[in-house]
């Protein structure tokens, strides 16, 4: 099989662009390794000798939308366009009979032959954070997300189920066990099109095809389609046991709830002949990035239905979840409000949206608040909305057991009024000159 497009490939960009550290001392997968990806946040890492595991492991490759940029062949300013062109695709993956995941077999399973991480002192063990979680719903097909999984033994991981989402819908449709893959080290398209949240039904790996090739390869212990250039897959089954999952360093960088979630049994894993371990540091930028960019088209769309989007990002200062900016041409004097009610729409646990005009640099965060500075009054263009559904994540909202979490919710119209000389709030730029005539040898 042609090995594009695969982590490999990826890793090989990286390091001909100068982009991947090797760390060539061993390291411990008990809070050490994560200490060193904290530490070299925002850079592609290689842990090649783990201590105690023959396995390396990769991190960070998610962490920059230029390794996006670079990994789908595009350009950072196109990525939206790019994926939400791939929410449309409905070209599905081709099948294939064997696969570079199944060099080896093990029908005996250890998860301890894994060097999975423990991140924080206070965890409640090691967890598994880059798998992507294959589960198939007998009415809806396939769904492809990503789980949080804490291992609990050698054959034994508790996932993190968010309900009435794909894999909870599954799980009740099965009305008992529900098989399900874990792809540990799948292709960087993959990685996001798993973090996106489609409506249910729709396959996300029909948008991992608009992204790139993803050629599909059966399970050994369940009919599921699994991503064929994926490094290690964990086959297994989710049961109706229950025990507690957590404390678990999310997002925010603070510790989630511990609940009662349902317990993985692990049936088989099967690997590449010298697989890569993939690993994902708790509320470091490739989670924030993960999590937020797939959230950016269902934005754009939500606000393009009603006025002119450019473009839109999830900023990493909001945790990738919370804080979004929206840029539109603006047509009307109310095109900026109604461009904040329908971002909130677009992202139901967004807190807080900046809306700004086709000249402010969205990923320039001194652009967007000078935009705030120059163009916006608190009496006229700010929206608020109290006690509104939000984010679990949230430490500063309101939380009960069993109910919806609610925050209060504010959008900062900065864009220029309607009816102005534009001339006056735009930035006047010096005439450009050869400045090597005025330098020195």
């Amino acid at each position: 099989m042609d090995e594009k497009p695969s982590l490999r490939t990826l890793l090989t960009m990286l390091e001909q662009n100068n982009l991947l550290t090797r760390i060539e001392k061993e390291a411990d997968p008990n809070l050490v390794i994560a200490s060193i990806m904290a530490e070299l946040d925002g850079r592609p890492v290689m842990i090649e000798k783990v201590k105690g595991h023959s396995m390396p492991v990769v991190a960070g490759i998610c962490s920059d939308r230029d390794y996006f940029a670079l990994g789908l062949n595009t350009k950072k300013q196109d990525l939206l366009q790019k994926l939400s062109g791939a929410f449309q695709s409905t070209k599905r993956p081709p099948i294939v009979d064997d696969a570079v995941c199944k060099e080896k077999i093990y029908s005996n399973p250890n998860l301890d032959d894994l060097p999975i991480l423990t991140h924080f002192t206070g965890d409640g063990g090691p967890y598994i954070t880059a798998g992507v979680a294959v589960v198939k719903d007998q009415d809806l097909g396939q769904n492809m997300c990503f789980h949080r999984l804490m291992k609990i033994g050698r054959k034994k991981m508790v996932a993190r189920i968010v309900k009435n989402r794909g894999t909870d819908t599954a799980l009740k449709n099965a009305g008992g066990e529900l098989p399900i893959a874990i792809c540990i080290g799948a292709p960087l398209h993959v990685l996001l099109a798993a973090a996106c949240s489609p409506p249910l039904g729709h396959d996300e790996a029909l948008i991992a095809q608009g992204l790139d090739k993803t050629p599909l390869v059966r399970c050994e212990t369940s009919d599921i389609l699994i991503p064929a250039y994926t490094e290690i897959v964990i086959e297994g089954r989710i049961t109706d046991e229950m025990t507690n999952e957590g404390p678990f360093v999310d997002l925010t960088q603070t510790p989630d709830l511990i609940r009662q979630q349902q317990v993985v049994e692990v049936d088989a894993i099967t690997t590449r002949s010298d697989p890569i371990y993939q690993a994902l540091l708790p509320s470091s930028q490739e989670h924030k990035l993960l999590m937020g960019m797939p959230k950016e088209p269902s934005i754009y769309t939500k606000v393009n239905s009603a006025v002119k989007a450019t473009n839109v990002v999830i900023t990493t200062g909001g945790c990738s979840w919370l804080h979004g900016i929206v840029q539109i041409e603006k047509h009307k004097e109310d095109d900026g409000k109604i461009a904040i009610e329908k971002a909130f729409e677009g992202h139901g646990s967004m807190k807080n949206c900046i809306v700004v005009d086709t000249d402010i640099d969205i990923y320039d965060e001194k652009d967007v608040e000078w935009a705030l500075a120059t163009r916006f009054q608190a009496s006229k263009d700010l929206v608020i909305k109290t006690a509104q559904p939000g984010s679990s994540l949230d430490p500063s909202g309101i939380h009960e057991e069993g109910k919806k979490s609610l925050t209060d919710k504010m959008g900062l119209d900065a864009t220029i009024p309607f009816g102005v000389k534009k001339e006056m709030f735009k930035k006047v730029e010096f005439s450009r000159v050869d400045i090597s005539k005025y330098l020195g040898d």
